[in-house]
């Protein structure tokens, strides 16, 4: 019989201690350490024998290594596809997080459906809600039942364990399974409740074997904490192959889905979707459908060509919003899609070097459509979105904006300056703010027909926007 013992882990690394500490040793986060009843059980040569693919514990030659040895497989959605590198790669596993009613679970059973449309067998291991919510749901998206049934392609189970995930994958041998959610999963052989830092590294670890051993691609749905991270230890996300995040803004019907980490592409991609009554829809053109309500000759109102995520590959042109009122006392100021500690320094920059009188005064700037936008890039457009505000000025109408400002006042260079013009020439666009350092390096083919306005400083670029 297996035997029981007792040990404290902390829930944000997984460092584990033989007692209680009020600071954990590892990671220094206070009140972190937990109690868990761990049996431990003869699994060490069960495990290890999981692994079939050639060079497992035995060396092989680099070039004797076939190029479809990560083969992909498109999910028939687009946006997913374009995140993951070009599609999914079979034996990989993907992490999934987002904040609850993001869309996590409505995602992946359209991505499951897409991919048994094509032929291979996909299993929705359900542990949250019942297999007849999830079909209730799919009847709803049109995704069963209707003009292009699924047959027996689509397959859905309802889990507590994860044996018996392994238990139906080895029925089904799926091409694709998606686990809804790894926190709710549990493993008998550990005594600890779903959820806990013991329970969430052996599920992981066992569904990671489940994807190397049938070589099939696996999705695990995430919870995150209040903060926005994905709940569990760190080491959960470095067992993964892909870590996506799903997230929108509430009130908002548009939704980000970004990659942290991939291991078989590029972590900058992002994907936009739009939620409708029939699931989310592709939006494979974002800057035409943040700019539909763009207002005309509106004084604080800029479009900044930017990335949604810092250092990413695809250019958004979104609509920066700037609000100046008079206040009674002290200036409130308040941040909605852009960073307010960025906010501040921009009006403290533009306090001391374009003289504008900022201080008691209410400042609101907004990133309309609900985008978040983390890079620097959308720094300059901010700054003139504000000055114009505050001198009830409007931007010209084919103007649009992207650069650092430094805290001297200077407008520093940012990356991918053609893919920003090439986005905004497509959306006729005719006049571009860009740092100098950046215009400096641009080609004519880089320009796309833009007219490029160079700018060394805020103030330069705030007498060139609205004069």
């Amino acid at each position: 019989m297996a035997k029981a013992s007792t040990q404290y882990v902390c829930e944000g690394c997984g460092a584990a201690s033989p007692r209680w500490l009020g600071r954990c040793p590892s990671c220094g986060g206070w009140n972190t350490l937990v109690e868990e009843v761990v049996k431990k059980g003869p699994r060490g040569a069960a495990r290890a024998s999981l692994f079939s693919e050639p060079g497992r514990g035995r060396p092989v030659p680099i070039e004797s290594i076939a190029e479809d040895a990560a083969a992909r497989m498109p999910t028939g959605i687009e946006e997913l596809d374009r995140v993951l590198g070009g599609g999914v790669v079979l034996g990989s596993v993907a992490l999934v997080g987002g904040d609850p009613g993001v869309g996590k679970s409505t995602l992946l059973l359209q991505a499951l459906a897409g991919m048994a449309r094509r032929g291979p067998t996909a299993l929705y291991a359900s542990g949250e809600e019942s297999i007849a919510q999830v079909a209730l749901r799919a009847r709803r998206l049109g995704l069963a039942f209707g003009e292009l049934p699924l047959g027996d392609r689509l397959q859905l189970v309802g889990v507590s364990d994860v044996a018996e995930v392994e238990q139906a994958a080895q029925l089904t041998k799926p091409t694709a399974i998606v686990v809804d959610s790894v926190q709710v999963i549990r493993s008998s052989d550990l005594e600890s409740a779903p959820g806990s830092v013991s329970q969430l590294r052996e599920v992981t670890a066992r569904l990671v074997d489940l994807a190397k051993q049938s070589h099939a691609a696996v999705f695990l749905v995430g919870h995150v904490t209040k903060e926005g991270a994905i709940a569990g230890p760190k080491v959960l996300e470095h067992l993964v192959d892909v870590v996506l995040s799903f997230e929108g803004e509430r009130g908002h019907a548009f939704r980000a889905l970004r990659a942290s980490k991939n291991r078989f592409g590029s972590a900058t991609e992002v994907g936009v979707f739009e939620m409708s009554p029939a699931g989310l829809r592709e939006v494979p053109n974002p800057s035409e459908l943040f700019l539909a309500e763009r207002p005309v000759h509106a004084a604080g109102s800029v479009i900044a060509s930017v990335t949604p995520q810092t250092g990413g590959a695809r250019a958004v042109l979104v609509e920066v919003q700037a609000l100046v009122g008079v206040s009674g006392g002290a200036g409130r100021r308040t941040a909605q899609g852009v960073d307010g500690a960025r906010l501040a320094m921009l009006l403290a920059v533009l306090e001391r070097k374009a003289g504008l009188q900022l201080l008691g005064a209410d400042v609101f700037a907004n990133v309309a459509g609900g985008l978040a936008i983390d890079e620097p890039a959308v720094d300059l457009p901010l700054a003139i979105a504000i000055a114009s505000a505050a001198r009830n000025r409007p931007c010209a109408r084919d103007l649009v904006a992207f650069g650092e400002v430094g805290l001297a006042g200077e407008v520093r260079g940012v990356p991918r300056g053609a893919t920003r013009l090439a986005e905004a020439a497509s959306m006729g666009f005719g006049r571009a703010l860009v740092p100098a350092s950046t215009a400096e390096r641009l080609s004519a083919t880089d320009r796309a027909g833009v007219e490029i306005v160079p700018v060394r400083d805020v103030e330069e670029a705030i007498a060139a926007a609205i004069g």
